[in-house]
Order: C-alpha cells, then sequence, then structure tokens
C-alpha cells in the first residue's frame, strides 16, 4: 500500500482537474485542415477493459485493513471484508494518474491505474459491486506539455466518450435496474459530472442513480441554492435519505483557507458558487471525520508522515484511523467554498498533532493546492456509509413506487 499512496500523491500533485482546467484555457494547436475522425471507443464486453470488476481478483481488492490508533496511544486492528452479496453497484472513474508517453493513455492499465483504484475504490466493496472502466485519459506527460505551452494533440473528448461507453455498456448489461453510486475524483470526478450532466439527466437512467460522489473538482451551483448551474436537476445531497443527489467538495486546511490563484473552490460564473457537501454532515456543519489515512503518509509529494502516537510504535496495516483527531466543516473564504480540515491537537493525546497531505515542491507548500491529496482519505468511512444509507433509502424508494 506504500506504493499505493506514493504513486497517486505523485501524480495528483501535478495534475488533475484543476490542471485540466487550466490546460482547456491554454493556447490550442492550429487546427489541421481535415479533422481526423474519432477514434471508436474500446470493446467493454471485453473485461480486460474494465480495471475493477465484480467476482474476480483486481484492484478493488486489495487489502484495506487499518490499524485504529486511540487518544491514549492504544491500538487495535480493524479488518476488512468486503460484503458477499452487494445490494447497489458502484461505478467509478480514477483521477489522472497515467504516466503513458502519449497525450491520452491506453488501454493497457499501469500500476498506477491499479493502485488508485486500490486506494480510492476498494473500500466501497464493503457495501457495492464496484465497475471501474480504464479509459483512454489525459495524461500527465499530455497535460505538462500544454500547461508548458507546448502544443499537443490531447484529447479531453476521448476520454468521456470511453466513459460514457463504458456506462452504456454497464447500462445495458451490468445493471439489471440495481441502484448505483457514481465515484470519481479530480478528472475522473469532471469526466462523471460531464456524463450526469449530458447522458443521464433527463433520461430513464437518472432512475438509477442512487448518488454522485464526485470530490476535487468543482460543481457550479447558484448562490443559496442546492440546485442548477452545472447539474439542472441533480441537486446536493443534505440529508442521508437524499438520493439521485451530489456529494462534492475540495479540501483546505482550517487554518490554510484558498490563496487566490488557487483553481479549487470556485467557479467563474456569475451568481454561482462551487458547492460544498460535507460527508460527514450533509447540511455543511461541522463534524467528526471518519477518516481512513495512508498510514506512511500522502505519498512522494508530500512529507513523510511520522509516528502516529509519542510511544513511536510502528503500524503494520495500509491504513490507519485516529478517532476523533480530525474535524471537517463547509465553509468560505471571499469567493471560495471548501471543506476546511481541523487537527483537534489536545495536550493529554499520545496521538500525533500532525497530519500531512500538503503538496511539497522546491522545499516550499504549494498552498493552492490545498489538502487535495487527502480530498477522499479524510472523509472515506463517511463516504462509504453514507453509501450504504442511500442505497437504503434509494431502495424504500423504489418499493413505494411498486
Amino acid at each position: 500500500m506504500k506504493t499505493i499512496l506514493s504513486a497517486f500523491a505523485l501524480v495528483a500533485a501535478t495534475v488533475g482537474a484543476p490542471a485540466l482546467a487550466q490546460a482547456q484555457t491554454a493556447p490550442a494547436a492550429p487546427a489541421p485542415d481535415t479533422a481526423p475522425a474519432p477514434a471508436a471507443s474500446p470493446d467493454y464486453t471485453n473485461a480486460r477493459n474494465w480495471l475493477c470488476r465484480p467476482g474476480r481478483a483486481d484492484p478493488c481488492t486489495a487489502d484495506q485493513s487499518a490499524t485504529i490508533v486511540k487518544p491514549d496511544g492504544s491500538r487495535k486492528v480493524e479488518t476488512f471484508t468486503a460484503t458477499k452479496d452487494p445490494a447497489f453497484d458502484c461505478f467509478y472513474v480514477y483521477p489522472t494518474v497515467s504516466l503513458d508517453p502519449t497525450p491520452n493513455s491506453d488501454m493497457n492499465a499501469g500500476q498506477e491505474e491499479n493502485v488508485v483504484a486500490a486506494f480510492q475504490a476498494a473500500r466501497f466493496t464493503k457495501y457495492c459491486r464496484v465497475f471501474a472502466p480504464i479509459y483512454r485519459q489525459v495524461t500527465l506527460p499530455g497535460l505538462q506539455a500544454v500547461l508548458t505551452g507546448r502544443p499537443v494533440a490531447i484529447d479531453r473528448a476521448m476520454a468521456y466518450r470511453d466513459v460514457k461507453a463504458a456506462w452504456d455498456e454497464y447500462m445495458a448489461y451490468d445493471n439489471h435496474g440495481r441502484g448505483v453510486v457514481l465515484i470519481g475524483h479530480s478528472q475522473g470526478s469532471g469526466v462523471l459530472k460531464t456524463l450526469m450532466a449530458d447522458a443521464i439527466e433527463g433520461t430513464p437512467a437518472q432512475k438509477q442513480i442512487i448518488s454522485v460522489m464526485i470530490p476535487g473538482t468543482n460543481v457550479a451551483v447558484p448562490v443559496g441554492k442546492d440546485v442548477g448551474g452545472d447539474l439542472k436537476s441533480t441537486p446536493l445531497c443534505r440529508k442521508a435519505s437524499d438520493t439521485g443527489c451530489v456529494v462534492s467538495y475540495v479540501t483546505f486546511r482550517a487554518d490554510a483557507p484558498p490563496p487566490p490563484n488557487t483553481r479549487f473552490g470556485g467557479v467563474p460564473q456569475p451568481g454561482m458558487t462551487a458547492a460544498c457537501v460535507n460527508p460527514a454532515a450533509l447540511r455543511g456543519a461541522a463534524a467528526t471525520a471518519d477518516a481512513y489515512l495512508g498510514a506512511k503518509g500522502a505519498g512522494l509529494s508530500s512529507a513523510p508522515q511520522g509516528p502516529w502516537s509519542s510511544d513511536g510504535a510502528p503500524v503494520t496495516t495500509p491504513f490507519v484511523k485516529v478517532p476523533g483527531l480530525l474535524s471537517v466543516a463547509c465553509t468560505t473564504s471571499g469567493r471560495f467554498s471548501y471543506l476546511a480540515v481541523t487537527v483537534n491537537a489536545v495536550p493529554s493525546d499520545a496521538r500525533t498533532d500532525t497530519i500531512v497531505g500538503d503538496i511539497v515542491f522546491g522545499g516550499g507548500i504549494l498552498k493552492d493546492w490545498g489538502l487535495h491529496l487527502l480530498d477522499m482519505p479524510v472523509v472515506m468511512g463517511d463516504l462509504v456509509e453514507l453509501s450504504a444509507v442511500q442505497a437504503k433509502a434509494w431502495e424504500a424508494k423504489q418499493g413505494a413506487v411498486k
């Protein structure tokens, strides 16, 4: 799991939804006289084109065990067991992680795709079947080229077309009327936002949506309202019984709000704001976070995590839980709306007060990225449990309709 954390953090520190948004404003290369025909979508009837599918050993069956570190420093290992008879499905789209040298990735999953799925999606198998397509996303080298002014033929539409083709295949042959939670992060969240807006809203498939969990990207909503903006008929989730709704947020430390140059937490549309839905308290109030943090830290692009308790005892599980140590709340600072993370430092608490996750570059912290590396880990338990509660509410509503 150390490799999982390192590989994901190394890539996420450099790219993702905000980088993609910036890339979209960069000067485009001159269009050729004859535009090439769109590449055909992959064949998603082929299981090899899926990163995760139920009933097989793949990244979504990776070890999810965690060490619970209590305030007095004592420990207990929490084992993990995937459900044997899931009542609902999860459809996961991973963030920008591909290190392929081409502008768009190929359809061969590398270590980076495998490790991020294990890190972000595998825990959801506690309750649901996870489907995660491989898709030809815009790669890290492709984005870096654009951001440094070198024109390359990146195809952002290709990534969307692939995910839509996978979604259509899933709905036609795997869904069978089941409820489904859409889950993404960063570029994956942006693709799912577009999928909802362009291909799901206003169609029969919208009735199958339990919720849309898309942290790490900006979702525009009218100020003071929960619906409208980027998604026309999909409201924000405000109570656990809400279904067909959105959970979206970006993460910063409470004592380090978004600086003016950040691309997280703000939207350009007049009269709009970036959605913030706190998975630990859907109406936005402060609440203790059910975090699952990487035992070794947030990865290569972050400072390494020091000892979890004053006795310096090692941790041998991939993840760590620190009950009561972290709190989260939706807040605003200027034009930005975000999920603020507070470390509840208490002198009598034997646990560390230093939780890493800031992106470090050239010896300094990139404050405009906030805690992007911790968007999911800091509330992972809340997200997973919320998916189960919402799934039960969705099932009850289906029964009431019948």
